[in-house]
């Protein structure tokens, strides 16, 4: 026996550590889950009610494709071969994808679609676009939905409108104005609710501004609303135009060199989508033509330019040659002389042919561009054989050197002219047949189905977040809750044992809000858990306090038992009342005293009234028959604060409560005194003096260490021996604590299990 006591008595033999406190508790962690699972669906709730509300109010999204195709060569005369390096192409694709997204090219096309004017209905806020294309898809022969709420300034499906034209000084570009139908195909424009101009559909309206802003011109070509729906008009500027199609247009190239350019469009309409890719694509195409054309035609100016030139100097020179062989007569040139003039005509030709072809470069180069070097270079080899050849002509004869030069002049002019002629000739052939390396291969098409939101998707992932959201909120409330709930800290740090882990009773949580509602309450109705429920889990944790408490009083001094807590409403009067009841229950005559003589209430749970009690034994205001009430249901006698004193400390310190706790000691078993809070007030040190065995009671998850900490540091210095701990209403989810959530190793794993 007193082997057994020692190992309950001391930590050392209660306490043995726990070999997975280092490791990850994920029992511990699915409690904490459990215990804010009410938290968790709340907020998956909200998360997945946001990503329902989005997927059904977020405007569908549209998206066009259509594809090009980028050839390298735009010649399709083969047989023009003079002309084809001017016709050639072969730029990389990345430079055909920035030539279509140039602003070029979707300038033109902002222009083309009136992509400027911004015209849109007003919409109920939040739900109103939402609920009018579900009408619009419903809408049979072109219907207007009927206002809902009765707002019919907005527009609820159905509604249509169109702008040609919307001119605006430039001040006012960027500036949202009001267009509100009226009846008949009429409408007022305003602005700030100030009435600008009145017109009607199918008609342009003018309207000059004050203060001579300029003019403001308005065309609406269709018009289809309720009397009083409200439309949003603006003009934009180009750029701000270009910027968005630029934002919403794609092209790559589908696989690496093949040529083949995918172009893609995304918008809310998807008319406006396929139309928008179809203008671009013909816009460039068109474009690419008109420059390949331009190339050939600045070619063919430079020609033109150079054929009058040329053509005055063969017939000057021929008009020479003629005069003078009728002066000197009919002279013929030896092979020699022959070979000499055939080598200078066509050197002449050579350098004439490429100093015109320099002169065309030069309006695209500088004299350091190395195609101008290169030219340079082959002009001067040529002048160098030109030298040459003249040498040799200053060796003939006077009459053969005349009619050399003469002979020579017009043949390089007739080689020269016949070249350029017929190259001009080519070139307008060319010119005429001329198409460009891009060709549309598929045309965009109206596409049918939205692309997003892509509502399944949204609401998975709203549900995931919802859950990971909740799951961290929880476990940030844990780490920000300081209370303790595991009692081994308890053990660790105030070396005190935990005698008994009692779980959370739901059917204690009834009881006392039955309690509270005083008006409902019978007179002498008993609240007691241990009378209600005897099977209950939190009673069965008070029969194994009943065991713990057999063995550590074998060696004690007395019989009386202290009850206490840090602070209010840890539980210690349910403690109190409930251990009461199962020691009578195991054949214990049992008194229990309510020694809390400022807040008391033990005498509501037992159906008695406070008066005639504690504060009047002590005072000899009555006597022990009298303050003595026997609970017959329960087997035990109860003592009730009695009236509330203006000096309860001071009453207890009086030695004839000492007395009176030795007297009843005699004619007891066991004195249970349940006694205030020990932070509260010093009345616990009062008390805990007077007995063998104090109990403190500690509710799971309101205390964080420091508190018990003050709470034992201020009994010890008192002289009051802490027996244990009641480690009260542990929550049931605790899975660290027992058998399916169990109640572990300070609670019976077995319901039924008995410790009588």
């Amino acid at each position: 026996m007193r082997h057994q006591l020692s190992d309950i008595d001391t930590p050392q033999g209660n306490y043995q550590p726990n070999e997975e406190d280092d490791g990850i508790d994920f029992g511990e962690l699915i409690a904490t889950i459990l215990d804010g699972k009410y938290l968790i669906v709340f907020l998956t709730s909200v998360f997945l009610a946001a990503g329902v509300a989005k997927a059904l109010l977020d405007t569908p999204i549209y998206k066009a494709d259509g594809m090009l195709q980028i050839e390298e060569k735009t010649n399709t005369l083969g047989a023009l071969e003079s002309v084809a390096p001017l016709l050639e192409s072969k730029m990389p694709a990345l430079t055909e994808i920035e030539l279509i997204k140039s602003r070029r090219v979707l300038g033109e096309t902002v222009r083309n679609l009136n992509l400027e004017i911004i015209a849109t209905p007003k919409y109920f806020p939040i739900i109103g676009e939402a609920v009018a294309r579900r009408f619009q898809k419903q809408a049979i022969n072109g219907q207007v939905s009927a206002p809902l709420f009765g707002k019919d300034q907005y527009a609820w499906g159905g509604e249509t409108i169109r702008i040609d034209t919307f001119l605006v000084p430039e001040s006012w570009v960027g500036k949202e104005l009001t267009l509100m139908a009226g009846t008949q195909g009429h409408f007022t424009l305003l602005d700030d609710g100030q009435a600008l101009l009145e017109g009607a559909v199918g008609k342009p309206t003018i309207k000059s501004l004050n203060e001579g802003q300029g003019t403001l011109t308005l065309f609406v070509s269709l018009l289809k609303a309720r009397p009083n729906t409200l439309f949003t008009i603006m003009r934009r500027s180009l750029l701000s135009g270009i910027n968005e199609l630029d934002g919403s247009l794609t092209v790559v190239e589908k696989g690496k060199g093949t040529g083949i350019l995918s172009f893609t469009m995304e918008s809310a309409s998807p008319t406006l989508a396929a139309q928008t890719l179809n203008e671009v694509a013909n816009i460039y195409v068109k474009q690419n033509v008109e420059q390949k054309s331009k190339e050939a035609q600045s070619t063919l100016e430079f020609l033109d330019k150079q054929l009058p030139a040329i053509k005055d100097q063969l017939e000057a020179s021929t008009a020479a040659l003629n005069e003078f062989r009728i002066n000197k007569g009919s002279i013929d040139l030896d092979m020699e002389t022959q070979s000499v003039l055939s080598g200078v005509v066509e050197i002449k030709t050579q350098i004439t042919l490429l100093q015109q072809k320099r002169d065309e470069l030069r309006g695209k180069f500088t004299e350091s561009h190395p195609t101008i070097i290169a030219i340079d270079k082959q002009i001067a080899r040529l002048q160098a054989q030109m030298n040459a050849n003249d040498r040799k002509i200053e060796a003939l004869p006077e009459i053969q050197q005349v009619i050399l030069r003469l002979s020579r002049d017009v043949k390089v002019s007739t080689e020269l002219y016949t070249t350029l002629l017929n190259n001009a000739q080519t070139l307008r052939v060319a010119k005429a047949g001329t198409v460009g390396n891009a060709r549309v291969i598929d045309e965009a098409v109206l596409p049918t189905d939205p692309i997003k939101p892509k509502k399944p998707l949204i609401i998975a992932i709203s549900l995931i977040l919802g859950l990971i959201v909740g799951m961290a909120v929880v476990f940030i409330r844990k780490a920000l809750h300081s209370g303790i709930e595991d009692p081994d800290q308890i053990e660790k740090h105030l070396n005190i044992p935990v005698y008994v882990t009692i779980p959370h009773s739901n059917a204690q949580v009834k009881l006392s809000e039955n309690l509270k509602k005083s008006g409902k309450k019978q007179p002498n109705e008993i609240s007691v858990l241990a009378l209600k429920n005897k099977e209950d889990l939190a009673i069965e944790s008070l029969r194994s306090l009943r065991t713990t408490l057999h063995f550590a009083f074998l060696e004690a001094q007395n019989n009386i038992i202290m009850i206490t807590g840090p602070s209010p409403g840890v539980g210690k009067s349910f403690v109190c009342i409930n251990l009461a009841t199962v020691l009578a229950d195991a054949g214990k005559k049992i008194l229990l005293i309510d020694a809390d003589l400022r807040n008391g209430f033990i005498h509501k749970s037992l159906g008695l009234s406070r008066e005639v009690g504690l504060s009047e034994l002590i005072t000899h205001a009555t006597t022990l028959d009298k303050a003595i009430h026997p609970i017959a249901v329960a087997n035990i006698d109860f003592i009730s604060t009695g009236a509330i004193p203006p000096n309860p400390s001071e009453l207890l310190l009086h030695d004839r409560f000492g007395q009176l706790l030795e007297t009843l000691g005699k004619n007891y078993d066991h004195i249970i005194i349940d006694s205030p809070p020990i932070l509260a007030v010093t009345d616990a040190c009062i008390i805990g003096r007077m007995a063998s065995a104090t109990l403190m009671v500690v509710k799971a998850g309101q205390h964080p260490m420091r508190e018990l900490e003050q709470s034992t540091k201020r009994l010890i210095q008192a002289g009051v021996h802490i027996k244990g701990v009641v480690f009260n209403d542990l929550p049931l989810s605790s899975s660290r604590y027992g058998y399916g959530y169990g109640y572990g190793k300070y609670v019976y794993r077995y319901r039924y299990q008995s410790t009588n």
